[in-house]
């Protein structure tokens, strides 16, 4: 994790934000598959194909798990509306276009999928499946807040750091809660799912 933060800071300080039409590139497809491709293989190799240290495990009452997903979503969102008010973040991260281009919709399309799917995916196993499981023995609590900032810090961003590390100890805290990171990938990918949907519809309309 410290060679990833170390890794998403060096690239954003000599590089700055990627180009804001990199999700209509299918090359950002085929580079999401092989970077968070590495990372799972890696993930599963430390955990040792361990379903437990994976919080592998259908939650008990599912209804319940979905509506903690639910409330976990709308924390984010509506600190992301607060924090964003007085921060003003904008596009930060660089992932969102400045408008819809329709000759390019096959590939915004295959990078949400990925965005969407695959990235949750890894990402929940990562930090709210081996990396919850690996520190819950220094507490609850302790585990679900080193896990938020962790996460957040690997995105390699400033300004929108807060409203990624809400996000990442509220998918914790799901976690703690259910046992599972499925009710998390189903927030992680709905979050961002908004996001890119948002990004060519409700921002650029």
């Amino acid at each position: 994790m410290a060679i990833l933060i170390a890794l998403a800071y060096a690239s954003r300080i000599a590089d700055g934000k990627p180009d804001p039409q990199v999700l209509y590139e299918w090359s950002t497809f085929v580079g999401e598959l092989i970077q968070d491709g590495i990372l799972l293989v890696l993930v599963l190799l430390i955990a040792g194909f361990d379903r437990r240290l994976l919080a592998l495990n259908w939650p008990q009452g599912v209804g319940r798990a979905i509506g903690l997903a639910a409330l976990a979503l709308v924390t984010a969102f509506v600190f992301e509306g607060i924090y964003g008010a007085i921060a003003h973040p904008g596009n930060e991260q660089g992932l969102t276009p400045s408008h819809w281009e329709p000759h390019h919709a096959a590939a915004y399309i295959a990078n949400g999928l990925v965005i969407c799917t695959f990235v949750p995916f890894v990402e929940e196993l990562t930090w709210r499946g081996l990396g919850f499981s690996l520190l819950e023995r220094f507490g609850r609590w302790p585990a679900i807040v080193i896990v938020g900032l962790v996460f957040g810090l690997a995105h390699g961003l400033a300004i929108s750091l807060p409203i990624l590390v809400v996000f990442g100890c509220a998918l914790a805290w799901v976690r703690s809660k259910t046992r599972s990171v499925f009710p998390g990938m189903l927030a992680h990918g709905t979050f961002n799912l908004i996001a890119l949907v948002a990004a060519v519809t409700v921002v650029h309309s």
